[in-house]
């Protein structure tokens, strides 16, 4: 039997956007079909989808000097729409991810201009609730440019879902919490080795784990760079940090952004903007966690700001904010390397991919 897998894209709407698309993948065809888009939105560019798989949350991403909002969303599988159901304001200024933990009982949002977390309740209504823990980070580090203050870009649960891993591109440090759900009124708490310092000037962004949960990758965004950790009791061990770049590249536009395993844990990707706009791609060698540079797939777009690998493993989908579309990509599960499909999807400044498969 076919699984019905629908595909949610966030958005910056300050031009032609209207909010979030929704769309239905054909089995028959693998195109990807327009569904349902959620308007009236003010740039709701990260997206979270709930453990029940019938709720969505994002962030509304406001400006420097504003705080910023959660959207709460029930989802008809049967009609592919999504129906508003409250928005949360007070969250921290410029929000720009957000996370749940497996039991769905908690939205923790990144806030980049406020340097903070905020952390939510679920209500069992799936509306969400005022902010019940507020964490702000302190600090800096060495790019004057970028590095005057904290600025939160992620949230990631452990494995086990009792840690949460927070980079931090203003100071340069990964962030370590630990998550206790019982606990209603502040559920984070830092944790016993409570950061984990890298390179000055990197600028960590994303971060994600392998899926045996012993490696860890965060990418800086300033550099270009990514580096690798062993995950064990609790801590983070870095092992190497790489360059993304092309061995040739002399530039200083550079900006990188996402970064994701395969799900055979085979080899991992990071998306480039600036000039670059590509994906760089690495094997990943399966005792020591450690990353060899393969080489790089241009996006087919400007500014790859997200992008995802689908649950298959065959697929890679790369969100060009700038260049108004997703373009699809083959995976060879072998070599790691990918091709395009021809296969396109257009929609205004898309920032955020997520898809929901359903058995």
């Amino acid at each position: 039997m076919q699984k019905t897998q629908f595909l949610f894209v966030g958005t910056y709407t300050a031009g032609e956007s209207k909010g979030i698309y929704v769309y239905k993948k054909d089995p028959a065809t693998g195109q990807f079909l327009h569904v349902s888009t959620a308007e009236g939105l003010s740039n709701p560019s990260f997206l979270v989808i709930a453990p029940d798989q019938r709720h969505v949350y994002a962030v509304s991403e406001s400006g420097k000097n504003r705080t910023g909002s959660v959207y709460a969303f029930s989802f008809n599988t049967a009609s592919g729409r999504l129906t508003l159901l409250n928005q949360q304001d007070g969250v921290g200024n410029g929000p720009c991810h957000i996370n749940m933990d497996k039991a769905g009982k908690f939205a923790i949002t990144g806030n980049y201009a406020g340097g903070s977390i905020s952390v939510m309740p679920i209500q069992p209504d799936g509306t969400v609730g005022t902010a019940a823990q507020t964490l702000i980070h302190n600090g800096s580090s060495i790019v004057a440019s970028r590095q005057k203050a904290p600025h939160v870009h992620s949230i990631n649960f452990s494995p086990d879902g009792k840690q949460v891993f927070v980079p931090d591109l203003g100071i340069d440090k990964i962030m370590v919490y630990d998550f206790n759900a019982a606990h209603a009124i502040a559920p984070l708490r830092a944790a016993a080795t409570p950061f984990v310092s890298v390179e000055p000037g990197g600028g960590p962004r994303h971060f994600t784990f392998s899926p045996n949960g012993r490696f860890a990758y965060v990418v800086h965004e300033i550099s270009g760079k990514v580096t690798a950790f062993r995950y064990e009791n609790g801590a983070l061990r870095p092992l190497q940090t790489i360059s993304g770049a092309p061995a040739e590249y002399t530039g200083s536009n550079f900006s990188s952004a996402d970064i994701h395993v395969s799900p055979d844990g085979k080899h991992l990707y990071m998306s480039n903007r600036g000039d670059l706009n590509n994906i760089s791609i690495f094997s990943i060698h399966p005792e020591t966690g450690m990353l060899q540079l393969l080489g790089h797939q241009a996006s087919g777009g400007k500014h790859p700001r997200n992008f995802m690998i689908d649950p298959s493993g065959n697929y890679l989908l790369a969100a060009n904010q700038n260049g108004n579309n997703i373009v699809i990509f083959k995976r060879d599960a072998a070599t790691g390397l990918l091709s395009p499909t021809g296969q396109e999807i257009q929609v205004p400044n898309p920032v955020c991919l997520k898809m929901l498969t359903l058995e």
